[in-house]
């Protein structure tokens, strides 16, 4: 990887104060002034400041959060965050992406910054899966806005999506509603733009990743397989 990635990823700084650093030739690899660009690897003796840095590997979890904590890795007002859902031992782990604080389902915690871009940036449109669970009757007609694009609060419309109805009676509807954006609280802009209610929000799937087998609030390692197939979402 390009040595910036490297120092980064090792936590010296950022990637753009690891390049000043390396431009100011405190940065060597294998005894010789590293050059902006350079690749190296692991094995390589990479120092900054004559100290050596050592790759720090990453971590990647799959959490299923409840509703009733946040978004963060911690919050001014008290409340509860997804942070203390994970172990501490795991360094800087933060969420990808976001569920508002009454939603719930699968979240993404990692340490890497790269992924974590890949996986949020609209233009990488990665699918998302929601099941939703609405008050009263729908039908599929019902959904049709929603899946052409409908103009949410702000004005802003949305892009096209799929959408089902898995279950319906006289009490609720549920649906599975599958996006490739991000925008703030979208399904639910989403779902009161054609009138309807949301009781229960949760996000099943990312990709093909999804929740299966994991208790609510618990949470596990991803495997070789799922960390490669996020990255090449």
């Amino acid at each position: 990887m390009r040595i910036n990635k490297y120092l980064a990823a090792s936590g010296v700084a950022s990637r753009r104060e690891c390049d000043r650093l390396i431009e100011e030739g405190k940065v060597s690899v294998n005894g010789f002034r590293a050059t902006l660009g350079l690749e190296v690897d692991e094995d390589d003796d990479v120092c900054v400041n004559g100290n050596k840095v050592v790759l720090k590997k990453n971590e990647y979890y799959i959490l299923n959060k409840p509703k009733g904590y946040i978004c963060s890795v911690s919050d001014d007002k008290g409340r509860k965050t997804v942070m203390d859902l994970m172990p501490q031992n795991v360094g800087r782990i933060y969420p990808v992406g976001r569920l508002d604080y009454d939603s719930e389902g699968l979240l993404v915690m990692t340490t890497d910054g790269e992924l974590a871009q890949k996986l949020t940036h609209p233009s990488n449109e990665v699918p998302k899966t929601y099941l939703v669970k609405i008050e009263g009757t729908c039908k599929e007609n019902d959904l049709n806005p929603l899946r052409s694009g409908i103009e949410i609060e702000g004005g802003y419309v949305t892009k096209k999506c799929k959408a089902h109805i898995v279950e319906t009676n006289k009490a609720y509807t549920k649906v599975h509603i599958t996006i490739t954006e991000g925008k703030n609280r979208e399904v639910r802009k989403m779902f009161a733009a054609i009138g309807k209610e949301i009781m229960l929000l949760k996000r099943i799937k990312i990709g093909d990743l999804s929740l299966r087998g994991l208790d609510r609030g618990a949470y596990r390692k991803l495997t070789k397989q799922e960390i490669a197939y996020l990255e090449n979402l």
